[in-house]
């Protein structure tokens, strides 16, 4: 069964809101429309409502039970104000200043989100991805403990026509060159948020263009070979029930066939669900490519390490991608308190 069909009937047990600070683009208001019919929860689009109600009817779309939200028109911005003065980045700045990002719709979304408005956001249709990460990453509270915020891609991989495959690639959207902490905790970070949505256990590689080389000198391939062991002893010490591995090619982290002839063996080689990459560029035009080429649907990208769930996704993305992910933001929040504390 896809991954969304059983994540959609969790959701209508604990239907969510999820803002969309991007509201009037079409592909939007066709998710947020999916989004009710589907009986997920409360859609808050940001934007103006006469363009936002032009653009649906354009569309033939229904906007019943569809929040539509302009910044600049509500009670809040005033109590955003007071909270951004609590925020080191913006606690110099004087009212005006501080009203005008507060009225910048990214802006506006997360601080929705982080005063408990909304239960998560989706965002990047229509922008870079450092414009909407940015506001995410200075305002959205970090989970105890963690302290490198990443991203992932979620791949549903039609392996034939019973079978389906979720695979997690990460971090494709925020650390461009991380290091080897880094690295150990991305890994840890996508194997929890993987663990959380499947009843299956996590395998996680270290991805690199070697395979258990023991005469690489490679800094790029010491770095894998290090960000591995320091997984290991992190995942050994807080008792998470994982398997991972690594450096290892892509080849033989998902195909059993050439891992075994590549002399890998144990739980993950051949069988990986997690693939962490080295680098942004790695992991970016790979997630790029799979998107355009491969029989699967996609997801994301998912961020990890705040203590609010949010998404950053591209600007090519469909409507059913939108949609996807705002499932899997919304029912991040349907458990965050269980996903802040397991082990």
């Amino acid at each position: 069964m896809p991954l969304l069909d059983n994540l959609k009937e969790k959701l209508r047990r604990h239907p969510k809101r999820i803002v969309f600070p991007e509201g009037g683009d079409p592909r939007i208001i066709q998710a947020a429309r999916q989004f009710v019919t589907n009986k997920l929860g409360v859609p808050v689009l940001l934007g103006d409502r006469r363009e936002i109600k032009e653009r649906a009817m354009q569309l033939n779309i229904n906007l019943d039970r569809i929040r539509l939200v302009e910044p600049e028109r509500t009670d809040e911005v005033e109590l955003y104000i007071d909270f951004l003065k609590k925020v080191p980045r913006y606690g110099n700045l004087n009212n005006d200043e501080l009203r005008e990002i507060a009225l910048d719709k990214n802006h506006y979304a997360a601080l929705m989100v982080s005063n408990g408005q909304a239960d998560g956001l989706v965002s990047g249709a229509t922008v870079g991805a450092s414009s909407a990460l940015r506001p995410l990453l200075r305002i959205l509270p970090r989970q105890p403990g963690v302290e490198t915020v990443s991203s992932l891609l979620i791949l549903d991989v039609a392996i034939d026509e019973d079978e389906r495959k979720i695979i997690v690639l990460a971090d494709s959207a925020v650390i461009p060159m991380p290091t080897e902490e880094q690295l150990c905790d991305i890994g840890i970070n996508a194997a929890r948020l993987r663990n959380h949505f499947m009843d299956e256990r996590s395998k996680i590689a270290f991805l690199s263009y070697t395979t258990a080389s023991n005469h690489a000198k490679d800094v790029r391939v010491v770095k894998m070979k290090n960000a591995t062991e320091l997984a290991k002893k992190k995942v050994g010490d807080l008792g998470f029930d994982f398997d991972l591995e690594g450096e290892m090619q892509a080849d033989a982290a998902l195909d059993p066939f050439t891992a075994k002839i590549k002399g890998l063996s144990g739980p993950v080689a051949g069988n990986a669900n997690v693939l962490v990459f080295p680098d942004l560029m790695a992991s970016n035009i790979t997630s790029k490519m799979v998107q355009c080429l491969a029989n699967c649907r996609s997801y994301g990208q998912i961020l990890t390490g705040f203590t609010r769930p949010a998404a950053e996704i591209s600007r090519s993305s469909s409507a059913h991608d939108i949609l996807g992910t705002a499932v899997i933001v919304a029912v991040q929040a349907v458990d965050r308190n269980l996903i802040l504390t397991e082990s």
